[in-house]
């Protein structure tokens, strides 16, 4: 029987690594993203997990913050969308939680490294393949580290594509990240058994024992269920502003296509939303031409873009042959 609760949501995310319960699924993770830094041994969480904290009786769910042994200040976070500004915002965050931590009378010397880590459901970063960008203050060139005071990492789940079901050697090959990026994606859609057999480690028994804990649990199910819908509709509302964005792009012209788009749906969708918009346009263009039914936005949006690159084919074709 398959778990069925999705660790991307909020509400399960928190449950997994910011329980007081269960540090060892945090300290497994944190090592396994930060694995060229001190071993971390033991974690302080900073806001640990409350079910029903908010006072409408509902969990209010941000990040999981936590202080290492090391003196790291660490911050986790899952973004299910791709939030306009989100580089920037994660800059900040990371820079709130360095300078922070300074107090009156206390001199630079005694800030310790601030680590901001997102795991991202989306491609922020088409132009690079590496599903793990480790940003840091170094010169241009990358040779000359500034400070290790500010970390980002970003960990784009999807550009990580072994299946659901598992290579025999996964055990034996994948590092430790890779297997967390593999629990992320698929493991609401296994067994526990499943789990056990494809990570082989103990922290992911567990893991999947949290998850099962909250399929089973009748008042977790319901919070879990109330933050799956919100996520839903997001995701949905994210979708309605690269449309609108799409169609924005295509009133201002053709040639330009989706040039700003809608400020929610920039991150993900302006160069797929231009490309896009452009193909629509000239589709609807050429169909008038040829003195046929417009078809209509809401028809064309829908369509993959391999789809839409072959109708304009074809419609050049049959332009040029009546020519």
């Amino acid at each position: 029987m398959t778990i069925g609760i999705d660790p991307k949501i909020d509400y399960a995310f928190k449950r997994l690594l910011a329980s007081s319960d269960h540090t060892a699924i945090t300290i497994h993770f944190l090592n396994a993203v930060l694995s060229e830094g001190p071993r971390i041994q033991h974690v302080e969480l900073l806001n640990p997990f409350v079910p029903h904290e908010a006072e409408d009786g509902k969990l209010a769910i941000l990040d999981v913050r936590a202080r290492d042994d090391a003196g790291r200040w660490l911050n986790i976070e899952m973004q299910t969308t791709a939030p306009a500004e989100l580089p920037e915002r994660l800059a900040f965050y990371a820079c709130s939680l360095y300078v922070g931590q300074l107090r009156q009378g206390e001199g630079y010397g005694e800030l310790s490294p601030a680590v901001s880590i997102c795991l991202l459901n989306r491609k922020l970063f088409a132009e690079s393949d590496r599903f793990h960008l480790d940003f840091q203050l170094r010169s241009r060139d990358g040779a000359i580290p500034l400070t290790s005071g500010l970390q980002i990492h970003l960990i784009e789940l999807p550009k990580y594509t072994v299946p659901e079901r598992v290579p025999s050697d996964f055990v034996m090959t994948a590092s430790p990240l890779e297997k967390w990026i593999w629990f992320f994606r698929y493991a609401s859609q296994v067994s526990e058994s499943q789990i056990a057999a494809s990570l082989a480690d103990p922290v992911f028994n567990e893991a999947a024992g949290v998850l099962s804990m909250i399929a089973r649990t009748p008042e977790e199910r319901e919070d879990y269920e109330m933050r799956l819908k919100l996520a839903r509709d997001e995701e949905s509302r994210m979708r309605g502003a690269r449309k609108e964005g799409l169609l924005e792009g295509r009133q201002e012209g053709l040639q330009e296509g989706r040039q700003e788009g809608r400020q929610e749906g920039r991150q993900e969708g302006r160069q797929e939303g231009r490309q896009e918009g452009k193909l629509i346009g000239k589709l609807q263009l050429l169909e008038q031409f040829l003195g046929r039914p417009v078809s209509s936005d809401s028809t064309l949006s829908g369509l993959p873009l391999a789809e839409l690159e072959q109708r304009v084919a074809d419609l050049q074709a049959q332009l040029r042959n009546r020519s």
